[in-house]
């Protein structure tokens, strides 16, 4: 019997070794594609973030993105989801980052993995931690001692997750960015070399690229490393500029192309030309172009982590929640016309006599009757204990990411004239003595308004919210939010002032009344409960609502704005139940609402007449 056993244990451990042999492959750079065990790989790669996907249905999009043809998933890791606290990391739920990529291999996809950690992304402060700016003096993205500690912590606990899913360690990660479009920032070689050197220590063995725009890759490639471009279709361009920029060969890779953009508040839905994209699509793979499409599926920028644009010249233009991005994937998953015609072309370029497979079938949306809300909480009669001081404390200071903060201040005397809040990050809602008398919209660069006959002793508020730092720019190192600086009544500053921290992550311990007690310009929470017999995906239909946020079911879906174009907020079914339900939607600019309704599609196109 011992005999036996042994040989048992030999032969097992052989046919373990053996596995272990077919499962791991080589992947190397050619001169003119990449090479899978030596063989010719051009990569039909779509972007997917695992955290704007509900996790429930990350396998379903992998199955979706193998349907139309890709053959590997493209995705950024948001270093700000992964370390949400300072030494606090979170590899669980939607950040499970490591598990997504174990899916994707489950069903046939390579990965190309982008942790950058700067994503841009239309991510809240291109994806790096909001406490990183706690310290006024420390710059990201940069050689700070300061920040490259926090950088090299981070990117060691990454490691851990990801470098045995590497291909080089038997994975299906065949190789990671360095940096993202940094040339777009910056042009310091040394700064990337010590990113390389980060990612070198954390366990990112194999190939390692950068990705820049056309103009700006001459900045921001790393000599001796895959220089991939963005935004870039043309195939005669795409090889001449990889050329010139890696010693006159490939591989030739567009590692983001844009079948689609996204949407900023207040401005046109945006899109693309379906017929003309695939024409692109076709024109790139018959070059032998290995390809990203970014995005092939948006999905949603959930709780507060929409970014926002800003330049010397454009003025500060916060994302929608909605990441639909008009891919070929829509914002539920569902595939678009887009789809079906990239799928027809990527089915042109297949090996003779293999087909793609079968599109799965997607479940229907559902419309759910007007729900009820039973009761209000105004949040002026839930404001906690307050962090007081001379002067306004910008959110960072008091140790707030994300959400509101309610600055009050009692006016010593009587005065009337120019109310002006200096760095005002970014939208606010100012009251005296409980009534509302202005809104000011940092996109609109409104900073001050008149106040008139104001006398000693009235109650100055000031509700300011975090509309989504920068992610894109040369203000990215300046985006500590709040009252930055200070407030000041006909060039006098205001003292006194007491600070009550609304972070909403989450809704939980509000005090609430019956829905008639109602002020119609005072900020509010409103809840409703409501029983389903079957579940679906379905969509919040705020038509009638201000500006604010919904939790369903203690899941923060996102912000909503009646400026558009976004009027509706995704609701998946998986985070829906069969039986009772709980909402709880926040308006800071109207109010009265005692119904919501819920619609079996979405409408992401719509500006206001006015």
């Amino acid at each position: 019997m011992k005999k036996l056993a042994f040989l048992f244990v030999v032969l097992t451990t052989l046919s373990n070794l053996c596995s272990a042999q077919k499962a791991s492959h080589t992947f190397a750079l050619g001169d003119s594609t990449f090479l899978l065990d030596g063989k010719p790989l051009q990569l039909i790669s779509g972007e997917m973030h695992c955290t704007r996907i509900p996790r429930a249905y990350w396998r379903q999009r992998m199955k979706m993105a193998k349907a139309m043809g890709l053959n590997s998933i493209g995705t950024y890791v948001f270093w700000n989801a992964q370390e949400p606290e300072e030494g606090k990391y979170d590899f669980t739920g939607n950040n499970d980052i490591a598990e997504f990529v174990k899916i994707a291999k489950e069903e046939g996809l390579w990965v190309v993995l982008r942790p950058s950690p700067y994503a841009c992304a239309e991510w809240e402060f291109g994806g790096y931690p909001w406490w990183l700016l706690k310290d006024k003096a420390l710059k990201v993205r940069s050689k700070d001692p300061k920040f490259l500690k926090y950088y090299r912590d981070y990117i060691m606990q990454l490691g851990k997750q990801l470098s045995p899913l590497l291909v080089t360690n038997g994975g299906n990660i065949l190789m990671v960015q360095i940096e993202n479009e940094y040339g777009s920032y910056s042009n310091d070689k040394e700064y990337l070399d010590i990113n390389r050197k980060i990612f070198r220590e954390g366990g990112f063995s194999g190939l390692l690229f950068t990705c820049d725009g056309p103009s700006q890759l001459p900045a921001g490639y790393l000599p001796g490393y895959l220089p991939a471009v963005n935004g870039l279709d043309n195939p005669a361009e795409v090889k001449a500029l990889i050329n010139k920029y890696h010693d006159g060969k490939g591989p030739y890779y567009i590692a983001e192309w844009y079948p689609g953009w996204f949407d900023s508040w207040g401005t046109p839905h945006a899109g693309s030309n379906a017929d003309e994209d695939a024409k692109k699509l076709d024109e790139v793979l018959s070059a032998g172009i290995s390809i990203n499409l970014y995005m092939f599926h948006g999905g949603t920028t959930r709780d507060f982590m929409n970014g926002a644009n800003m330049n010397k010249k454009d003025p500060y233009a916060p994302q929608t929640s909605s990441y639909d991005y008009d891919a070929p994937l829509d914002e539920s998953g569902k595939p678009t016309a887009k789809f079906y015609k990239f799928r027809e072309v990527i089915q042109k370029h297949l090996a003779a006599g293999k087909k793609l497979p079968e599109v799965p079938v997607t479940g229907k949306a559902i419309a759910i009757p007007n729900i009820n809300l039973v009761s209000r909480a105004a949040l002026f009669n839930n404001k906690g204990t307050p962090v007081s001081a001379a002067a306004p404390l910008c959110f960072e200071d008091l140790n707030q990411g994300y959400g509101f903060v309610l600055y009050r201040t009692t006016l010593k005397n009587a005065a009337s004239g120019l109310l002006k809040i200096k760095e005002m990050r970014d939208y606010a809602t100012v009251y005296l003595n409980g009534k509302r008398i202005s809104v000011l919209d940092r996109r609109l660069k409104q900073d001050s308004l008149q106040i008139t006959a104001a006398k000693k002793g009235d109650v100055l508020d000031i509700l300011v919210e975090n509309n989504g730092r920068i992610n894109y720019g040369p203000f990215l190192i300046d985006n500590r939010q709040g009252i930055t600086e200070k407030v000041t009544l006909n060039e006098t500053e205001l003292t006194g002032w007491k600070m009550y921290k609304f972070p909403f992550s989450d809704v939980n311990g509000f005090k609430y009344s019956n829905i008639k007690d109602t002020n119609e310009l005072q900020p509010a929470l409103y809840k409703g409960v409501f029983t389903l017999n079957k579940v679906g995906d379905t969509y919040l239909d705020l038509h009638g609502y201000g500006k604010g946020f919904v939790f369903l079911n203690g899941h923060n879906l996102g912000k909503y704005w009646n400026i558009g174009p976004q009027q509706t907020i995704y609701i998946p079914a998986s985070w829906l139940k069969a039986g009772v339900n709980e909402i709880v939607v926040f308006d800071e600019l109207k109010g009265g609402h005692t119904k919501i309704a819920a619609l079996d599609h979405p409408i992401l196109n719509e500006l206001p007449k006015e």
